[in-house]
């Protein structure tokens, strides 16, 4: 708190005192911190106080500078004075007496009592206070400010508030720089023999004192910091020889967050203070200071690294201090911090990392304080009720014993106390865990206690220089020796302790027996702790399990909010102790399965197999059979040499007793960890798809004897989809010896593709096992060999449908079409029979079978094999591909063909006749080159189902596509134009088919317009018959034929020429196309000749001969504008003479057409012209026209109705589009204005 003096110069001191102190304490103020950088405070504690106040008048004058932090900061000089005169007479010569000392920072506060309704008052008082101004107020700094009792406060109060800072921001750094300029000059000095630290201390905590006053924390920290440093050095210089402290009463508790604990006259040594209390001292203000800035994780933080490098301090000094100081002050501290730190932290204010650590920091103070308090206990005798856990003998074995410089005796009164510890001890027995399994006790001290405490006796430390030295490497952690000899080593070895060096029989100072030993620091300790809760936990040992659990849930608690998780799993560990020993098995079981769970996936086996068997107990004592049988198989996948081969076996006892006849329902069990399996080395299985199989796998047992399976179910998984569900390999029971098995599984056909191993699943009894691990399959010689990494390369492979036969087409070329064809089905067996198998044939649209002809079917021998993959099968007897032909005729029923039974094993050839009809005449064309025919207007599908196999469940189906096409195809083009009007036609005739084709016949009927020349029968000119045409060639018939008119014998007009020709054709059904079948069975060599065909021929009149024509004469040479008339003209001209009756008897029709939006039409637009048939006759056509739009348009079109197309050229005459413009403006449009 600040103090600020105020000078009552006019005794109003009680008049505004109360107004002053409600301004208090100062909300907002801006100060400077040691670096002179500005910090703002808020909530300044401050005081008033006149000058006559004791406090201000007790200090003496040589102690004013080292305690210039409690002087006042500002002094307040009060005044009042209405009249001119008393102010220069009286009040001035005061006044300025009162401020002439420059080193104190002050201004005056005028206060004024007029009241408002007095004008002259007010006038006086204003005249005084301006006055004042002048006298005491510079340009620099204004130091008075005007008090009106009657008048408004608030300007008042900022001016007074910002005058106050100003005193204290110039008070503060004026003051700062004094003891820094004396804290220097002591540094300086600090070497050299004259140098005093409680001098230095006076000025650092003076200093620290003014920046905690001021509310600069962080300032103050660093002082203490500085001053802590400074006084490690002073304690660690040689030659010094310095008490510790520690020894008073009380002094076991821990004072780390109580700065008043001691006055500090009271621990002054010399030049300097005590050790022991100094430096709680200095901790304490350094908490307190941090507290005040909100940070509990850093008390935490400096606390638990004071704690364990102040222990060190009271390790070095332990034998001059009480028994067991340093484990109870230790203790005792961290309660204090953890109680502290963890009332004043509040959560969610920090960011997550700095809340993790914190708890961290928590959870490492329980644990100090837990391992110091199971010292405790241990040293009066509950070291039975402590838990032999690997985490509790890994910190009480490397924990040294106390080292008193005497060991304490048991007192005389406590005889009894001995004797009861002794029943105690004597009842203790070892405890046999589950199963039978015995295991060495891990020890809970760094060597035996009994001999520490003896060599630690007064008349035994100095003489038995023997038991020093001996039996610290024959001796086990526990005490018991490792050599045969122990006992008769321990014999000699107690001997001598019982001696001493004078006296070897009958020594007053025999060694204390371990109850003694129990009972002497049970008294011992009694003396040295004070705090009374400490003292009632260590009083018995329910008092001792319930300080324990409080301090190992703390530790757990705080570990699991931490980043050490693991580190509260294991402590639960410990609390699962504890309830398992007082039968809480449920509790018990919930945490041992945590730590089964860390350890297990930690990979720390030697731990698990110190845990798993308590838990196995809980689960069996709370009727938990699926997780007891569970713990039973963890405990055989465990490694063999954690367990003896009995033990095991004990374990294996227990799962196929209770899989055999206690468990009522099935319970299922991953077995993953103890059974795995792979496949056989080597490559895949592979099959073929509805094939069977046998699948071998290796599997592993870790069973310490044989195992019998009830059943055994390997699941395989696709790798091609896996959208594929997975496929089931079952088989009856298995014998699974200890290592490596294998097994055959019989494999049910599954879906084409690859397959790894899944999951292996089985039962015994009621129990359920699953496995889902996998071995890499280790070397043959190896049986123990197990991992459980996934094999990459599969177990089987099964590959697509194979395909046990195959159907095709004999032939590729195309078949005649309209004929009866023999169509070629070969069959070919792949490593299959097909004895008894049955062929279904259906035919598609346009196709046929004639049922009046028989089915022959014989055998290939020379077929080659179309699919390269696919074995040689023709002739599996003898492999040779000239294997006896066999033929035999079939009949179709039903649909169906019955194979016979020399079929069933080589390639044959089923020859069935079939018919394609198409019922219109194929159409020639006039290109010397034909096109290229398209296949798929003759092609015709067949469709086949062959069932074959034992019971005909195999099927294979397959349509096949057979071309027909006609023999020609029909071209022409005349070849020349003669004098007389006639014209050669010639037709080429080119082959269709892969077959000798001989022309006998042709004859041609034309079309309208069109008759034959000479004899007129439509046969050729010149008789070039028989005409042969080999396959892919062309030949060539010529007829005379001229322009006419034709009429039929019913009056009707031709509109097509047809040629008909009649031919022969000469080929072999394994080839393509073939005389019909209904030819082969005829005995006339003649009619297998008649065959006849016919095409269509478009001939059409020369284009370059017509005879009238028709031109468009130019337009005038001006615009064309809308509305303007236009004169469209056209000439009709006579090319030739015309014969024609038509024409010659009537006029010429003529038309005019035009699109009404465009044209209007003013003339004649239809009427009859004369034009004389004569050559070169001509006339002009003229009709106005009017352009109704603007733009590009069609202009109109003459046509000559009765008039063929052909007659005439240059039609239709006249220009594509014409331009018509806008009309011209017109005046008679405008409107004046």
């Amino acid at each position: 708190m600040k103090w600020f003096s105020v000078e009552d110069v006019s005794n109003l001191w009680p008049t505004v005192k109360d107004r002053f102190d409600e301004r208090l304490p100062f909300r907002r103020a801006s100060l400077n911190n040691k670096t002179r950088n500005p910090v703002f405070v808020e909530n300044l504690n401050a005081e008033f106080i006149l000058t006559t106040d004791s406090r201000l008048r007790s200090r003496f004058p040589q102690e004013q500078s080292l305690f210039w932090f409690r002087e006042p900061y500002a002094t307040v000089v009060l005044v009042t004075c209405e009249d001119l005169d008393e102010f220069k007479t009286i009040l001035k010569p005061r006044l300025k007496l009162i401020v002439q000392n420059d080193e104190r920072e002050w201004f005056i506060v005028f206060v004024s009592r007029a009241h408002p309704s007095n004008d002259n008052a007010i006038k006086s008082a204003k005249k005084v206070y301006d006055r004042v101004q002048v006298e005491f107020s510079t340009k620099k700094r204004e130091r008075c400010c005007k008090f009106d009792i009657h008048g408004p406060e608030a300007l008042f109060w900022e001016d007074l508030e910002s005058k106050i800072m100003d005193c204290v921001r110039n008070t503060l750094d004026r003051r700062v720089q004094f003891y820094e300029d004396e804290i220097r000059k002591l540094s300086e000095q600090r070497f050299m023999p004259i140098w005093n630290f409680c001098n230095f201390f006076i000025l650092k905590e003076s200093l620290a004192f003014m920046f905690e006053m001021a509310h600069l924390y962080e300032d103050a920290l660093r002082e203490y910091d500085e001053l802590e440093l400074c006084y490690l050095e002073t304690v660690n210089m040689i030659g010094k020889h310095r008490d510790f402290g520690g020894v008073e009463h009380g002094d076991d508790h821990a004072a780390l967050l109580n700065p008043g604990n001691k006055p500090l006259s009271q621990i002054v040594q010399d030049d300097s203070f005590r050790e022991f209390e100094f430096r709680q001292y200095l901790f304490a203000y350094q908490s307190k200071l941090l507290f005040k800035l909100n940070r509990p994780f850093e008390v935490a933080s400096r606390g638990y690294s004071f704690v364990i490098s102040f222990s060190k301090s009271l390790t070095s000094h332990e034998h001059k201090l009480p028994f067991c100081m340093r484990e109870v002050w230790v203790i005792t501290a961290c309660w204090d911090l953890i109680t502290a730190s963890s009332s004043q932290y509040k959560a969610g204010l920090v960011a997550p990392d700095i809340e993790k650590e914190f708890y961290r920091l928590q959870g490492d103070l329980f644990s100090l304080g837990r391992v110091k308090f199971m010292r405790l206990a241990y040293l009066v005798g509950y070291g039975n009720d402590i838990e032999r856990s690997p985490v509790n003998s890994a910190s009480l074995s490397m924990l040294p014993w106390p080292r008193p410089s005497v060991w304490p005796s048991v007192p005389s009164e406590a005889s009894s106390e001995v004797l009861e510890k002794e029943k105690l001890i004597l009842q203790t027995t070892s405890k046999t865990k589950h199963f039978g399994i015995q295991r060495k006790e891990l020890p809970l001290e760094p060597t035996v206690l009994l001999r520490e405490a003896n060599r630690r006796r007064a008349s035994l430390s100095a003489g038995n220089a023997f038991e020093i030295f001996d039996g610290s490497d024959r001796s086990g952690p526990d005490g018991s020796s490792k050599s045969p000899n122990s006992q008769k080593k321990a014999g000699v070895s107690m001997s001598r302790t019982f001696s001493s060096p004078g006296n070897f029989e009958g020594s007053p100072d025999r060694p204390m027996r371990i109850a003694e030993i129990h009972v002497a620091a049970q008294h011992a300790l009694q003396e040295t702790i004070s705090d009374e809760d400490l003292w009632k936990s260590l009083s018995s040992v329910e008092e001792f399990e319930k300080k324990y659990l409080e301090l190992t849930k703390g530790a757990a608690d705080n570990y699991h909010r931490s980043w050490w998780k693991r580190h509260g799993v294991v402590l639960d560990g410990e609390i699962a102790a504890v309830c398992f020993r007082h039968g809480n098995f449920d509790q018990a079981a919930k945490s041992y399965e945590k730590v089964c769970a860390l350890y297990a996936g930690e990979g720390w086996q030697e731990l698990l197999a110190d845990v798993l068997p308590n838990l196995t107990e809980c689960q069996k004592m709370l009727n938990d059979q699926a997780g007891y049988l569970s713990s039973c198989i963890r405990l055989l996948s465990l490694d063999k040499s954690l367990f003896l081969n009995k033990e095991r076996e004990a374990f294996q006892a227990e799962l196929v007793r209770l899989a055999h006849s206690e468990l009522k329902d099935p319970v299922p069990l991953d077995v993953s960890s103890l059974i795995t399996f792979s496949g056989i080395p080597g490559p895949p299985l592979e099959l073929c798809d509805g094939d069977p199989g046998n699948l071998s796998v290796t599997v592993w047992s870790g069973f310490p004897d044989d195992m019998t399976l009830d059943s055994v179910s390997l699941t395989l998984m696709a790798t091609f989809n896996a959208d594929v569900g997975a496929k089931a390999v079952r088989s009856s029971t298995a014998m699974l010896k200890p290592g490596r098995n294998t097994i055959t599984l019989s494999l049910l056909p599954p879906k084409p593709g690859s397959y790894v191993l899944g999951v292996l699943t089985g039962q015994i009894g009621q129990l359920r096992f699953r496995s889902h691990s996998f071995s890499k399959g280790g070397p043959a010689d190896s049986d123990d060999f197990m991992s459980y990494e996934k094999p990459a390369r599969p177990i089987l492979k099964v590959f697509k449908p194979r395909a046990l036969v195959d159907l095709a087409a004999a032939i590729s070329s195309p078949l005649l079409i309209n004929e009866i064809q023999w169509a070629g089905i070969v069959v070919r067996p792949i490593d299959y029979s097909l004895k008894g198998a049955i062929l279904h044939i259906d035919t598609g649209p346009g196709l046929s079978i004639e049922k009046s002809f028989v089915i022959e079917m014989e055998s290939c021998a020379n077929l080659s094999q179309t699919e390269p993959d696919t074995p040689n099968s023709f002739d599996s007897q003898n492999g040779s591909p000239t294997a006896n032909k066999q033929l035999e005729q079939l009949t179709l029923e039903d649909g169906k063909i019955n194979f016979p039974d020399w079929a069933s094993d080589m390639d044959s050839v089923i020859w069935v006749p079939i018919w394609a009809k198409s019922d219109s005449l194929p159409r020639g064309s006039s290109s010397v080159a034909p096109p290229r025919p398209n296949m798929v207007d003759g092609m015709r599908t067949i469709a086949l189902n062959l069932e074959f196999g034992a019971s005909h469940n195999q099927t294979f189906e397959r349509t096949i596509a057979v071309h027909f096409s006609d023999p020609f195809h029909v071209s022409s083009r005349v070849i020349d134009k003669c004098n007389e009007g006639t014209l050669l036609l010639q037709v080429i005739l080119q082959s269709q088919v892969k077959a000798t084709l001989t022309v006998y016949d042709a004859w041609l009927e034309l079309q309208d317009g069109f008759v034959h020349a000479g004899q007129g029968d439509g046969r050729p000119t010149l008789g070039s018959f028989p005409l042969a045409v080999s396959p892919t060639s062309k030949g060539g018939i010529i007829f005379n034929i001229c322009l006419g008119k034709t009429i039929d014998e019913n009056g009707a007009e031709k509109s097509e020429s047809i040629v008909n020709i009649r031919y022969g054709i000469s080929g072999d059904r394994t080839s393509g196309a073939h005389p019909p079948v209904a030819m082969e069975y005829s005995g006339s060599d003649a009619s297998r000749k008649d065959l006849t065909f016919r095409s269509v021929l478009v001939l059409q009149r020369p284009v370059l001969d017509p005879c009238m024509a028709v031109g468009f004469l130019p337009l005038p040479s001006v615009d064309l504008r809308v509305g303007q008339l236009v004169p469209m003209k056209w000439r009709v001209e006579m090319l030739k003479d015309l014969e024609d009756k038509e024409i010659s008897k009537h006029n010429v029709l003529y038309e005019v057409n035009a699109n009404p939006e465009n044209w209007m039409i003013a003339g004649r637009k239809r009427g009859y012209i004369p034009l004389s048939k004569k050559q070169g006759s001509r006339i002009v056509i003229s009709v106005l026209c009017v352009p109704l739009v603007a733009g590009y348009v069609r202009p109109p079109q003459l046509g000559l109705p009765n008039v063929d197309e052909s007659d005439i050229s240059c039609n239709p005459p006249g220009p594509h589009l014409v331009c018509i413009m806008p009309p011209a403006l017109s005046s008679s449009f405008c409107v004046p204005v």
